[in-house]
């Protein structure tokens, strides 16, 4: 491929900003012409407007950027306007309708941080922790106007730890690691996909599992609970909703924990409104 692809990258989350610095790192023939990510939303206390951690990093790289409330009629008329070589997707959050999966030439490929058909749907990476499997993977599939569905068009497993549950990652560690593997699958296999020198393999539907949206609930921990339980609550919900307990009717934020022979050890913790500290400060 000698060839600057013209090509477009719908995403949003940091897991998206890893895949493109794969290829920002590789060959400037990957980077996309445009990107198009989702509208800035109030975050924080003060409840700003700020944008997604992929419009930030397009701002970074100088690469335009689209940010459509919906993929309607109008902003599909926009992008009729050009002919495109590839549509690529990685954790983008809406779902894209036929009408634009069909514009390229070479259509839209999906990057998903799981091994389709399982671990379909918006938390993968938190589920796969949550889970009991020692492996997940990232999968690049040809992508269709059903969640996750489409065919696979290349597939690599990572395993979560090898030896026991304490080397488990958290959230971001893993969300980092996949998407460094998700976008080293890209520079491999577009080429090929764009040669067409790749067989697709249908999904086995029947196999298909489903994970489900975060609640601010969720890392609701009980101290007294299953500690291999808890320790995976706290290595998945560490970005968010943040592993917590209540003491005294206040808010603790577990930061850091390790299992040790079986039992659950806090290091640090963040107190309602306070600042990180060592958990023991919390006991004296």
């Amino acid at each position: 491929m000698n060839n600057k692809l013209k090509t477009i990258f719908f995403g949003t989350s940091q897991f998206a900003v890893g895949v493109l610095e794969q290829l920002k790192i590789s060959t400037s023939q990957l980077l996309p012409e445009i990107i198009i990510t989702t509208p800035d939303k109030p975050a924080g206390r003060k409840l700003r407007l700020t944008p997604p951690p992929l419009k930030i990093w397009a701002d970074e790289n100088n690469i335009p950027t689209l940010q459509p409330e919906k993929l309607d009629d109008i902003f599909i008329n926009k992008l009729k306007s050009e002919n495109w070589d590839l549509f690529v997707v990685a954790a983008y959050g809406k779902i894209i309708p036929q009408s634009i999966l069909g514009l390229p030439e070479h259509k839209t490929i999906n990057v998903h941080p799981s091994l389709l058909p399982k671990l379909r749907g918006a938390t993968p990476i938190h589920s796969a922790i949550l889970g009991n499997e020692k492996e997940t993977g990232v999968s690049i599939i040809l992508l269709d106007e059903q969640m996750d569905h489409g065919p696979i068009i290349f597939q690599e497993k990572f395993q979560l730890y090898k030896n026991s549950l304490s080397e488990l990652p958290t959230e971001n560690e893993l969300e980092k690691q996949l998407s460094i593997l998700g976008g080293q699958m890209l520079i491999k296999i577009i080429p090929q996909w764009i040669n067409e020198e790749i067989t697709i393999k249908e999904q086995n539907h029947n196999e298909a599992t489903y994970t489900q949206k975060l609640k601010s609930d969720d890392g609701l921990i009980d101290l007294s609970d299953n500690p291999e339980t808890n320790y995976k609550k706290i290595q998945a919900f560490n970005t968010w909703p943040k592993a917590h307990f209540f003491q005294n009717g206040k808010r603790i934020i577990i930061k850091k924990a390790r299992l040790e022979n079986g039992e659950l050890i806090i290091d640090r913790i963040i107190p309602d409104g306070g600042k990180e500290i060592d958990y023991i400060t919390l006991l004296k």
